[in-house]
């Protein structure tokens, strides 16, 4: 093992960014930096057939956006690379050749239709499925057969029997498998390329990572990952698996899990603050110290350890997300947020894709009227419909004040404020309600309810002499006559 603290973080470009994988890259990146170490990406590629265009561009994109930096990678290089699994075969090869002429792999010549008959058999019997060792032991003049055959052989690991695989897991505590177990698995596939197991321990050790910190889905791979170690002589990593992340029903989080949005891009579609993004999943399985829930990068370094990595499932909680987001928007300045939302007012058709500076001026006002209440940029489009629509949409409690019999002669008084107006802006609004006020002698809730619920159709919102001057002179003259007829 490294004397340097050196972690990896080694998607596969199978997909894009999960928030399960975010996690794992962001754990491994604050403990390398707490720490003064090392953090590696790595790129497993050698699932050819699985992996998508545009995954590996994406998982450094959006790694990138949530404030993650790395030491080593495909893009920066690094005194270990190659760093993508398909640029390192010939290395591979190396060392499956060196356990096949010690007689700690062997070449299997099974067809996947007597694989698949052999499990079989064992699951009618009630026994684990396992490969039973069939070509463990061929002879040379069996290997000839087969091969004239046509078949293409696999090489399987050699596991030993009767032992007792330990380690201490950073998280879990002591962790044992016995090797009876575990069939001899597939170490290279037919077609020349490792399988992870293999080619993850091989690439952990020639790059010096110390610890290696990942989901617990992979505990079962550990012991197969400790026996190359040991069949090569060399000192494993610190392993440490993290608990599942799971919903609000405490079920696994599953990329068909539709209650809960899975990838980060699409988290920045919508408009979430990466700095947001980074401090709430951090909190998805590690806890501080204290009661404080906001950090900053910097203070999640500072802080972070991995004795604090939580033993329970990690319950990714959508209003506490709703709600750091949004109190990480409330601080952020006004031009940041105004430039995430106004896409969302384009491309929902409420302003136009080439702004002149009054609209962009117009839009910069809107979006600080309302910027205390977005959870994400998104939400600009559903929280300013009223400024869109041609008359408001009067909600329930809206349609009970304009019932009220006072309603006509206040909204009548402030047509006539509104239609003397020469300048149109928060100041004359405010000494035109005032001159209502005095004309009608109503104030307080009889006055500005009414005047509210007419223009926007609703009794809440924000600062009401802002939301008049927004509307327009024309709209707010159109609102009040409609509600005279």
């Amino acid at each position: 093992m490294s004397e340097q603290i050196r972690v990896r973080y080694a998607p596969s470009p199978t997909g894009h960014l999960h928030i399960g994988n975010a996690r794992t890259a962001l754990f491994n990146y604050l403990f390398a930096r707490n720490l003064g170490g090392k953090f590696i990406i790595r790129i497993e590629d050698t699932d050819v057939k699985r992996n998508v265009a545009g995954g590996e561009e994406n998982q450094l994109t959006y790694l990138k956006w949530l404030g993650i930096d790395w030491d080593e990678s495909i893009d920066i290089g690094g005194g270990y690379g190659p760093y993508r699994q398909t640029e390192r075969l010939d290395l591979y090869r190396e060392y499956w050749q060196e356990l096949l002429d010690k007689g700690l792999a062997y070449k299997c010549y099974c067809t996947e239709e007597e694989l698949e008959q052999e499990r079989e058999e064992q699951t009618a019997r009630g026994e684990m499925p396992r490969y039973s060792g069939k070509h463990r032991s061929l002879t040379e003049e069996q290997r000839t057969a087969f091969e004239a055959e046509g078949r293409i052989p696999s090489i399987r690991f050699r596991v030993p029997e009767n032992r007792t695989y330990t380690f201490n897991d950073l998280v879990k505590g002591q962790i044992s498998f016995e090797s009876d177990g575990i069939g001899d698995y597939v170490i290279v596939k037919k077609d020349g390329i490792p399988t992870y197991n293999f080619a993850v321990a091989l690439d952990d050790h020639l790059m010096a990572i110390s610890h290696v910190l990942r989901g617990e889905d992979h505990i079962s791979n550990t012991p197969r990952q400790l026996m190359i170690y040991e069949a090569f002589g060399w000192e494993p990593p610190v392993f440490g698996h993290m608990t599942l992340i799971v919903n609000e029903n405490r079920k696994k989080l599953s990329k068909r899990d539709e209650s809960i949005i899975q990838f980060i891009e699409q988290y920045d579609k919508l408009g979430y603050l990466p700095e947001a993004m980074f401090n709430f999943i951090t909190l998805l399985g590690w806890s501080p110290e204290g009661e404080q829930e906001m950090f900053t990068r910097e203070e999640l370094v500072s802080v972070f350890t991995a004795n604090r990595l939580s033993k329970s499932p990690a319950v990714f909680d959508t209003n506490k997300l709703s709600w750091m987001n949004n109190e990480y928007m409330k601080k952020s300045d006004v031009p940041r947020i105004v430039e995430l939302c106004i896409p969302h007012l384009q491309e929902a058709g409420r302003l136009p894709e080439a702004l002149s500076a009054s609209e962009h001026d117009w839009a910069r006002d809107l979006v600080a009227l309302y910027q205390d209440k977005l959870r994400f940029a998104a939400d600009i489009v559903p929280l300013t419909e009223l400024f869109f629509l041609p008359e408001a949409a009067d909600e329930d409690e809206a349609k009970t004040v304009l019932a009220e019999e006072q309603v006509p002669v206040v909204l009548q008084a402030f047509l006539e404020q509104v239609k003397a107006m020469e300048t149109f802006d928060v100041d004359g609004i405010k000494a035109a309600i005032k001159s209502v006020q005095q004309a009608t002698g109503f104030k307080g809730k009889q006055l500005f309810m009414p005047i509210r619920a007419a223009l926007t159709g609703q009794t809440h919102g924000p600062d009401l002499n802002q939301t008049i001057a927004l509307l327009g002179q024309a709209k707010v003259e159109q609102r009040l006559q409609g509600r005279l007829v």
